[in-house]
């Protein structure tokens, strides 16, 4: 039997610095610039939904199950951004392959070649899209089961204070790095709502800030609540707003354009000053600072959007009152 030719995915044409759909021998420019990943995704999820015609099988390519799962009902979710990356690495492995296929064996294979954090995410893809193909398609006789790496712990890296006035002296020449330094550390938002902060979610008389933007889809399991500003989150934004005027639409920018994703900024900054950590640090550091302080938890959870149980199980221990009575009993 000939072999299954990979399915469409996206190719960085390095030479013109654009991403481009490759689909066997074909290359379809989309017109994205390699900085607009998220742009050459949709272009990828349309050009799918126009091509791909699946049939219903019992022993379907594994190709054809995320073609079906990208085409269909990637787009109407909100993670459909980062499923569609996990589709594009899994496609070389598994679209040759079938479903009978999806075994322990090929699972570890596939996640040898990549760190165990990214192989979890790929493989949680797999196992969504091929429950997508049993509900539409099948049923299938039996449903494989897709066996992941272990989970990883989570990371409970934060910063002092010291710490953080010593990476924001660092950033104080690059202002769209200060200022989501600034509200990482007041708020205990995700890069990914801080990036894309508009000054409309921002009401700076009732002193609250809309994680997510009018009619933006909530990820299940990222909760974006608004959240209370404090005394110094307000005077910073205040001052912002009276630099940026009408005509700025996002909070962090630079010059007036929006920031996709922080780069060099970031890790200038952190050199400069001995820190080694991620953006996502500052929502770590902000959850600590919280338990230091004793903030109840329920309040505090909700504040940063996290589920009362993870709040405790990974920074209960900066609580004061964590376990004080039973270790004097």
């Amino acid at each position: 039997m000939p072999r299954r030719k990979s399915p469409p995915r996206l190719y960085l044409d390095t030479k013109r610095k654009q991403w481009v759909i490759r689909d066997g021998a074909q290359f379809i420019r989309t017109g994205c610039v390699e900085s607009d990943r998220h742009g050459a995704e949709t272009w990828l999820a349309a050009y799918l939904g126009r091509k791909h015609k699946p049939v219903p099988s019992v022993t379907p390519l594994i190709a054809d199950v995320l073609l079906a799962y990208a085409s269909e009902h990637l787009p109407h979710t909100a993670a459909a951004q980062n499923a569609a990356y996990n589709i594009g690495n899994l496609s070389a492995f598994w679209g040759p392959k079938r479903i009978g296929e999806v075994t322990a064996r090929n699972c570890r294979a596939y996640a040898r070649e990549r760190t165990a954090a990214a192989a979890r995410r790929d493989l949680e893809t797999l196992r969504a899209a091929i429950n997508y193909w049993h509900r539409e398609y099948g049923p299938l006789p039996s449903v494989p089961a897709v066996v992941l790496p272990a989970k990883a712990e989570p990371r409970r890296q934060w910063l002092t204070r010291n710490d953080s006035e010593r990476l924001l002296f660092a950033a104080r020449h690059v202002e769209h790095l200060k200022r989501f330094i600034l509200l990482g550390l007041y708020t205990g938002s995700r890069s990914g709502v801080l990036l894309n902060l508009r000054w409309d979610q921002i009401d700076l008389v009732s002193g609250v800030m809309l994680r997510k933007a009018y009619r933006q889809t909530e990820i299940s399991n990222k909760q974006a609540p608004p959240v209370k500003l404090g005394r110094r989150a307000l005077l910073s934004l205040r001052r912002w707003k009276t630099l940026d005027g009408m005509r700025i639409a996002h909070v962090i920018h630079f010059n007036g354009r929006k920031i996709k994703k922080l780069r060099r900024s970031w890790a200038t900054a952190c050199g400069a000053c001995g820190i080694t950590a991620s953006p996502h640090t500052l929502r770590h550091t902000r959850a600590t600072w919280l338990m230091q302080a004793g903030v109840d938890h329920w309040e505090a959870a909700g504040h940063l959007g996290m589920s009362l149980e993870m709040l405790e199980r990974v920074y209960g221990k900066h609580d004061p009152q964590f376990q004080k009575r039973a270790a004097n009993v």
